[in-house]
């Protein structure tokens, strides 16, 4: 009996100097960036069965290699983890890249006419009954400042066909004039629950349509195809390879959209780990418990279980919206104080609080606090839409509620967007648990942060708007979404916005300079937020966010080192390869 606990003992110490199993491949000679705890840089990394077995220096590395080892020398070049978008529209960004887009280009009202009017002329086989679909609309961006949009810009379009154009915000479309009689919105029509007619002074429909009132026309659009949905999968999967973006949320998803995802995965053709949030919506009669229910059905449906090496599909998350936007014109942004209107004149203005601060939240405190007590239940994380500071407000009132229930406690809320808080709701992000997703990019002087923002909010309000690093710096663990389609899917023109609060050099002396005296954020917090910040709202950080030993290999190779090359370069940065457990999914010619 000694003698063979002498014979295990010695096997197991020369085991444990055995060689390891040879890598199927090993990246030598970089600057490997790991978002580890420490945030260490290493040199090298091999990859086997489509996770990291080895993080560290090139000599340790050695003992992974085999006779069939592929061994990719970076030249110095940094690799990192994949990116992590938080929260994006996919399909409706890969729909939109097939339609006529105007670009999210500040416009006259002749561009905006001259556009529109040579995509009708493009379009020969559309008879005068199908809708003229117009996308990325910068409905803020119009010049001059303040210009009226309303069917009348429309109305002069040499066409018979009712149009839309849809605003790259997402909160408001605009319709021409056989548009509005198409949809049937008359003077008596009633606004919708969480949306807004426009009107003129005698009471008649403007064109411009706001939040839910937009689905007054939407409902009407011919829904795409299986093969339409398929194309704009396909669209929206190649954009994001070239991006680097390795895993996403969808932010707002219906059946169509994963089904088309679905397909793709089945075919070996999905080339980013999907996550989809389902609507939760009470406006149209359901209650707390038939929507979640609902919920479940799709997630049934299309969830395909634990995450494997090969992109796959869950459903585990939903959509809330609590209000919409807090830049003019639209003003549905939910907030605590009024908005300002201007009681002087253009030459002497006299901004004076205004009649309203924003419509009623799009959930009542108690329908919130019972739909996500019903989600905490079914163990669905809810991902919040919240532009105002009373949407912020009222959100963390309810989250705190639910944190006192035995099923609350383990819930990941996530708080999408964030655009003014109250400095009095900074430090209950931290203390909440919950995780603010920003969109960095709309941290810069812009139109939409200027002219439809400064003068309605006053000066100590706008003093705080964006307030990425404020938030960060109370404790909170910041994660990043691109909202794309919403502004165009450029993450590193964002992840630089995240670092400088400047615009791109050119926008114009009107944009020059930063948003606000607040600081941007360090570089490190800014890549955190889109990797292992991200990965955990998704519950994904054992497996992604991080290079690190057990992981899946999901990492990226740019062409230039972030953390050492000017701050402004980093929207110049460009991705040179992108990896998904273990498999090159995009290489750049550039790529050698």
């Amino acid at each position: 009996m000694i003698r063979t606990g002498l014979f295990a003992a010695l096997a197991l110490s020369l085991n444990a100097y055995a060689a390891p199993t040879p890598a199927d491949t090993i990246y030598r000679n970089g600057y490997i960036y790991t978002v580890d705890a420490k945030d260490s840089v290493q040199q090298a990394l091999a990859v086997r069965g489509g996770r990291i077995v080895y993080v560290g220096d090139n000599d340790g590395a050695k003992a992974y290699a085999g006779k069939k080892t592929e061994t990719i020398d970076l030249h110095g070049r940094m690799l990192m983890p994949g990116l992590i978008d938080g929260h994006m529209h996919p399909q409706s960004g890969g729909s939109r890249l097939l339609n006529c887009s105007l670009n999210y280009e500040p416009l006259t009202v002749a561009q905006f006419q001259s556009r529109i009017q040579a995509c009708l002329d493009n379009d020969k086989k559309s008879g005068p009954e199908r809708w003229m679909i117009v996308v990325n609309w910068f409905q803020q961006g119009m010049q001059p400042d303040g210009v009226e949009t309303t069917a009348v810009m429309l109305d002069a379009l040499k066409t018979e066909r009712p149009i839309i154009v849809r605003s790259s915000f997402g909160h408001s479309a605009l319709l021409n004039s056989k548009g509005i009689r198409t949809a049937k919105i008359e003077r008596d029509t009633p606004n919708p629950p969480g949306g807004i007619i426009t009107r003129d002074a005698k009471g008649n429909a403007t064109g411009l349509l706001e939040d839910a009132a937009q689905d007054l026309a939407m409902n009407l659009l011919p829904p795409l195809t299986v093969a339409e949905n398929l194309s704009a999968s396909k669209a929206a999967l190649a954009a994001m390879r070239q991006q680097g973006i390795t895993t996403f949320l969808d932010a707002y998803t219906d059946p169509e959209t994963m089904t088309a995802f679905a397909d793709l995965q089945k075919q070996g053709k999905l080339t980013a780990r999907a996550h989809f949030a389902v609507l939760i919506d009470l406006d149209k009669g359901g209650t707390p418990q038939s929507t979640v229910t609902e919920l479940l059905k799709q997630q049934k449906q299309f969830d395909q279980g634990p995450t494997k090496v090969a992109p796959s599909m869950q459903v585990r998350h939903a959509k809330l919206f609590m209000d919409g936007v807090i830049a003019a014109p639209a003003f549905t942004g939910a907030m605590l104080e009024p908005y300002l209107v201007n009681q002087g004149t253009p030459d002497k203005p006299s901004w004076q609080p205004g009649p309203h601060n924003g419509p009623p939240t799009y959930f009542t405190a108690e329908s919130l606090r019972a739909t996500l007590s019903e989600l905490a239940r079914a163990k669905i994380d809810p991902h919040v839409h919240v532009d105002g500071d009373r949407a912020v407000r009222e959100t963390l009132d309810a989250i705190e509620d639910l944190r006192a229930t035995p099923e609350g406690k383990r819930v990941r809320p996530a708080l999408a967007h964030d655009e003014i808080v109250d400095p009095a709701d900074y430090p209950r992000f931290a203390k909440l648990d919950v995780t603010p997703v920003l969109s960095f990019q709309w941290g810069k002087p812009a139109p939409d942060t200027v002219e439809a923002l400064k003068d309605y909010l006053g000066p100590q309000r706008y003093a705080v708007v964006q307030p990425q690093a404020l938030l960060l710096n109370a404790g909170a663990r910041v994660a990043y979404g691109s909202d794309w389609p919403v502004d165009p899917l450029d993450e590193w023109f964002a992840l630089k916005v995240g670092v400088t609060r400047t615009a791109a050099p050119n926008a114009g002396q009107a944009y020059a300079g930063k948003l606000t005296a607040q600081p941007g954020m360090p570089r490190a917090d800014v890549l955190r937020a889109i990797t292992l910040n991200a990965a955990y709202t998704l519950r994904q950080e054992k497996d992604t966010g991080s290079l690190e030993v057990g992981k899946l290999a999901d990492m990226i190779i740019l062409d230039r080192n972030f953390f050492t090359i000017p701050a402004e370069d980093i929207a110049n940065i460009k991705v040179l390869q992108t990896v998904v457990g273990g498999k090159i999914v995009y290489q750049s010619k550039d790529m050698r």
